[in-house]
């Protein structure tokens, strides 16, 4: 048994809604307070004295801190795009100066890009550019993240993506969700339709994902330049007769994800910048998560997700990174939810819930986001005296330490 602490906060995140608004009021807040961990689970949260006092004949070790620190749960980045190979800076260039999407990809830019550059990587150099992405992450104070495949786009390349990660997996303290986003767009090299596309997939990439293990969540994104609801029926229903988890690339650039979400209740929905009041009226009205992804604001120049909305209609609200070389290339959570903060007029209760246990629960984790008894003991602490300096500074404050499963990082 080991004994962390004295924080001068522990924001604990427990006993809070899933669903809608949250007031910086309704936070836990411990001072003084010490973390108890056995067997890579908190035994339980309280006074740093008081614990050491009623434990000390069971206490192992005490790891003392020595200066001020504020202890939250482990972030939760629940869509990445981080195994990938290549870059995307003219894209970026190009799409600043003026260029519209469909003039980028005529010029050898957009997602086919990433797609050939990943193609051409092998599994080991795909394998160390996704696990530099982790441990920058992990030192950012994100303890799990999901990642996607999806720059494959061919059986072979789309199991290559999901075999790195699982690579990965055994080589980093931090937990990794893979998900197939084998339908992020039609590659323009297929020779067939969209419908024999995804009809090969279901054949013959579906059952390598079960028997081999590789992942249990299926993606699809939904926008007219991808894939539409449909098309996108056949393949949704075949994911969810073999057990797959769905989630779902929604209303980016035009509405009609959403519905789609909804209807085959996914577990959340992914961007939402263009919704509307008809997919937010669905959204609350369901059990899937929102998705806000102000990483990708930020890199196209786009709307922000309408978080306040989506909050006040009663939805649950995440917030992750996307991280990726096209639309999301920051990759900084941190910074990333607190700009979306300004925008969207969201209370600091609200942004660490959506990077935390509302995250977690998008990928219907339920082990982790909060500290509280019986919880994975994944923690992070910044040198500071007050919770609220965490957003302040904007993504510029990095954590002082990172726990995982009770042990520093």
């Amino acid at each position: 048994m080991k004994l962390i602490g004295p924080f001068k906060q522990i924001i604990t995140l427990r006993n809070l809604a899933l669903k809608g608004p949250l007031k910086d009021e309704s936070l836990e807040i411990i001072r003084d307070g010490g973390i108890l961990v056995e067997d890579g689970k908190i035994k339980t949260i309280g006074s740093f004295e008081v614990l050491r006092e009623e434990n000390r004949d069971f206490i192992k070790t005490i790891e003392e801190l020595q200066s001020p620190q504020v202890a939250i749960p482990g972030l939760v980045d629940m869509h990445t795009h981080i195994c990938f190979a290549g870059t995307r800076s003219r894209d970026y260039a190009m799409r600043n100066a003026g260029k519209t999407y469909l003039e980028i990809a005529k010029e050898g830019g957009g997602i086919m890009d990433t797609v050939n550059a990943t193609r051409e990587a092998t599994r080991e150099e795909l394998e160390e550019l996704t696990l530099s992405r982790v441990k920058r992450h992990i030192s950012n104070g994100v303890t799990t993240m999901e990642v996607k495949s999806g720059y494959g786009l061919t059986i072979g390349q789309e199991i290559k993506m999901l075999k790195v990660i699982e690579d990965v997996i055994p080589k980093t303290s931090a937990s990794i969700i893979p998900t197939c986003l084998a339908a992020h767009i039609f590659p323009k090299d297929y020779d067939g339709t969209v419908q024999e596309y995804l009809s090969e997939i279901i054949e013959n990439l579906f059952p390598v994902l079960k028997s081999e293990k590789l992942c249990n969540r299926i993606d699809a994104f939904i926008e007219e330049e991808a894939f539409n609801a449909k098309n996108i029926a056949p393949y949704f229903e075949a994911a969810q007769k073999m057990g797959f988890d769905i989630t779902v690339h929604a209303d980016q650039f035009h509405a009609g994800g959403t519905e789609v979400a909804v209807k085959y209740n996914a577990l959340s929905a992914d961007h939402l910048e263009a919704s509307g009041e008809k997919e937010i009226t669905l959204l609350a009205k369901s059990n899937v998560v929102a998705v806000a992804l102000p990483g990708a604001t930020l890199g196209l120049g786009c709307a922000f997700t309408p978080a306040r909305k989506l909050l006040d209609a009663g939805c649950s609200l995440a917030i992750a990174s996307d991280w990726n070389p096209g639309s999301g290339p920051m990759g900084d959570l941190v910074t990333s939810a607190s700009i979306l903060q300004t925008f969207q007029k969201l209370s600091t209760a609200e942004v660490l819930s959506g990077m935390t246990y509302r995250a977690a629960a998008a990928l219907k984790l339920r082990d982790r986001g909060t500290l509280d008894k019986g919880m994975k003991a994944d923690f992070i602490s910044y040198s500071v005296d007050d919770y609220r300096e965490i957003l302040y500074q904007q993504g510029q404050l990095k954590p002082k330490q990172v726990w995982i499963d009770g042990k520093t990082v």
